[in-house]
């Protein structure tokens, strides 16, 4: 089996490089990555969660610093460590649930057991609406009632019931991370789907003779278009180029190539054309917990074009894409600056580029981002593959999958003796 840091060197010169593609595939192959360390990671008796967490946080910390623009690699780290607290929280409750029933006593009467079986709902119940508290899932276990703690025995049997805890820990250690594997296993396959999850809803969206307007080029936006294609629906597409990399030119030899009635437009066009479209369908590189969405660059004007003229703006995105960040948090980084060689031919302006006798810098600047930044206002849905949202509601779909223990990917420090 590879060595675990093997792998982690691997990927980050993966990242670095920009050997990774897009998003899907940057979130599968880090989930993936993450399951290696987790499989690999030996646990303490005690602690067990703490000690994954710890190693997730460690590799994920190297991971978010080796490509900080690429929000779904951060996401996944996040996904993975709320999936060890959620299952470290399950198997402490069923723990919980199975000490209150071994405590009762089977000479009991009937209103001592009622009374026990409360008790026992009400500590599961409490461990159940912890999961977001700061109290560690350990303490659960550790704070149980005393009514709940296992009878002592006597000391001739000490050596038999110390090996009894110890076969015990051991496998809920094997039991959590069986577990917690499972989960990950689980979350690489949804998002390996997440483009036909997606596209399934699209005959719900497209009509018969509508005009769709899109920008760039986006596999999920490919998909959800040809679902409706395949479902008989009779309608247009424009494509919007995506300069300066002209990926919107790669998305209609796509849908050409699959049979939709395709018109590729440029970009300054957008205003022009957007009165005669029903309906802008877009991609997204990550939606924060705002609802607001960091798309390529050209997007906003597209949005501004749909809200002047009252069409609706509709995002696409799996939900390894929903950051639980927010566009201010010092940890986003919004933008990056792509090479100038994109815009430019520099033989043929390179009289514009030399230095300025005086100044000592160039006159001629090329500035060329890669992302633009929608706010939620301009957006009318969300489609992602658990369903169709309002931008209002982003904020709490994207709790379901994180931990506010987590926001903040850092290992915590270490203390000397």
């Amino acid at each position: 089996m590879p060595d675990t840091q093997a792998l982690v060197n691997d990927f980050l010169t993966k990242l670095k490089k920009r050997k990774i593609e897009g998003s899907q595939a940057t979130a599968r192959q880090t989930a993936e990555l993450l399951r290696s360390v987790i499989s690999q990671q030996r646990v303490p008796y005690n602690n067990q969660a703490g000690a994954l967490i710890d190693a997730v946080k460690a590799v994920g910390e190297q991971l978010i610093a080796a490509s900080p623009v690429e929000l779904a690699v951060g996401n996944i780290v996040r996904r993975v460590l709320h999936i060890i607290r959620e299952e470290d929280l399950t198997l402490a409750t069923a723990g919980i649930a199975g000490l209150n029933l071994s405590a009762v006593s089977d000479d009991e009467d009937d209103n001592d057991r009622d009374g026990n079986s409360a008790l026992s709902a009400a500590a599961v119940a409490a461990a159940a609406r912890s999961t977001l508290r700061p109290p560690s899932l350990q303490t659960l276990l550790e704070d149980t009632p005393d009514y709940a703690a296992v009878p002592q025995t006597s000391s001739s049997g000490g050596d038999s019931e110390g090996k009894s805890k110890s076969a015990d820990k051991s496998s809920r250690s094997r039991k959590l991370k069986h577990d917690i594997i499972e989960a990950v296993n689980e979350l690489i396959q949804d998002i390996a789907t997440c483009h036909e999850q997606i596209a399934e809803q699209a005959v719900e969206h497209i009509h018969q003779n509508e005009v769709i307007l899109t920008l760039g080029s986006s596999r999920t936006v490919l998909e959800f278009l040809c679902a409706a294609k395949e479902k008989k629906r009779s309608f247009r597409v424009f494509v919007a180029e995506g300069a300066p990399r002209y990926q919107g030119h790669l998305l209609a030899k796509d849908l050409v190539a699959r049979g939709l009635q395709t018109t590729l437009i440029t970009d300054s066009a957008v205003f022009a054309m957007i009165s005669r479209v029903n309906m802008v369908i877009v991609g997204a590189h990550a939606v924060m917990a705002n609802g607001g969405v960091i798309a390529p660059v050209g997007m906003n004007m597209v949005a501004l074009a749909a809200q002047k003229h009252a069409v609706p703006f509709v995002v696409l995105a799996g939900s390894h894409k929903l950051c639980p960040l927010y566009p201010h948090n010092p940890e986003v980084l919004l933008n990056e600056l792509r090479s100038p060689s994109e815009l430019l031919d520099f033989g043929e302006f390179s009289d514009c580029m030399d230095f300025g006798s005086r100044s000592g810098s160039p006159l001629l600047h090329v500035v060329n981002p890669t992302f633009d930044y929608v706010p939620p206002k301009l957006v009318s849905l969300f489609i992602t593959d658990t369903g169709g949202h309002n931008p209002s509601y982003m904020y709490r779909l994207i709790a379901d999958y994180y931990s506010a223990d987590d926001l903040v990917v850092q290992r915590r420090p270490t203390t000397g003796n």
